[in-house]
């Protein structure tokens, strides 16, 4: 998020693209060849981008993930993100790069079911950001925030609906992580991070109804007792998903994060991919790769 509150920008690298119509479609038997740099851009003159790449388009080094002309790059003390996208449904390239520099880096990981098929690591809970694009007005410095998941089974497989928030604090940074399982149990986490990255409890506040946005995804997030949350920024709103800036109270302390809601429900419908492929088209080959 931008110092003035008026931008963000979301950047995700997949190595098996699971929101991707095209991996669905293959039977998900191949992660590799279904990669993609998701870069969403909120505020004036947004943008977003999201190309299903085949295995041609992948290459992996330790400090390198290179995905088509796209790549993350760890350098030393900082992640910088090469960004050379297309944008749909406007046809426009995105171009440029983005450097988040972590206040600290943690070795924290979280399993979100008891046979940790998945997996959550913020590596960094809080960061400062520098975006440069080739977008009027895309130059700007803000905080941001770096993590990872991963899995060995499709999200949907295991788990009905999700929620999820970071939110920077005075001194550090709070997440919460709640989800509805399959098996009918639940996810209900509270991690707090001092400056340095150190991992600390927090008390779990209650939980609090935001309200619905236009496709009406269920939203509810963490706020201290008798708080009312709200959304100070509408960022991605989707049919089974929903990323907005909210304001929220955190134990006596009033922050603004991002926070996402997933309806896993909505999203295993066959009726929904015909509609992501309008907006996530497919690209097998590479440079040197027939087909």
């Amino acid at each position: 998020m931008s110092d003035d509150g008026q931008r963000a920008i979301s950047i995700i690298g997949f190595i098996g693209s699971v929101f991707s119509p095209w991996y669905r479609w293959s039977g998900r038997k191949n992660p590799a060849d279904h990669c993609c740099l998701n870069v969403v851009t909120y505020g004036q003159g947004g943008r977003w981008t999201m190309t299903d790449r085949g295995e041609a388009a992948l290459g992996l080094s330790r400090d390198r993930l290179q995905i088509g002309p796209s790549a993350m790059v760890w350098a030393g003390d900082h992640l910088r993100i090469e960004i050379a996208e297309m944008s749909t449904p406007h046809a426009q390239m995105v171009t440029g790069e983005v450097i988040i520099r972590p206040a600290a880096l943690t070795q924290v990981e979280m399993a979100l079911t008891p046979d940790g098929a998945h997996i959550w690591r913020p590596f960094a809970p809080k960061a400062s950001i520098e975006v440069r694009l080739n977008r009027p007005g895309w130059n700007w410095t803000g905080h941001g925030y770096f993590d990872a998941n991963f899995g060995t089974r499709a999200l949907e497989a295991d788990f009905s609906y999700w929620t999820w928030g970071r939110f920077p604090l005075r001194d550090g940074a709070a997440c919460f992580y709640d989800a509805q399982r399959r098996d009918g149990s639940e996810l209900a986490a509270a991690i707090g991070f001092a400056e340095d990255g150190t991992p600390r409890a927090i008390a779990m506040p209650p939980k609090a109804k935001l309200k619905r946005p236009g496709w009406m995804v269920r939203r509810e997030t963490r706020a201290d007792a008798g708080y009312q949350p709200r959304q100070v920024k509408a960022m991605l709103d989707a049919p089974f998903y929903n990323r907005a800036a909210v304001q929220t109270q955190i134990n006596g302390e009033e922050t603004v994060g991002v926070f996402e809601a997933l309806d896993l429900d909505r999203f295993r419908g066959p009726w929904l991919m015909p509609m992501l492929a309008v907006r996530v088209p497919r690209r097998r080959s590479w440079p040197g790769m027939p087909g």
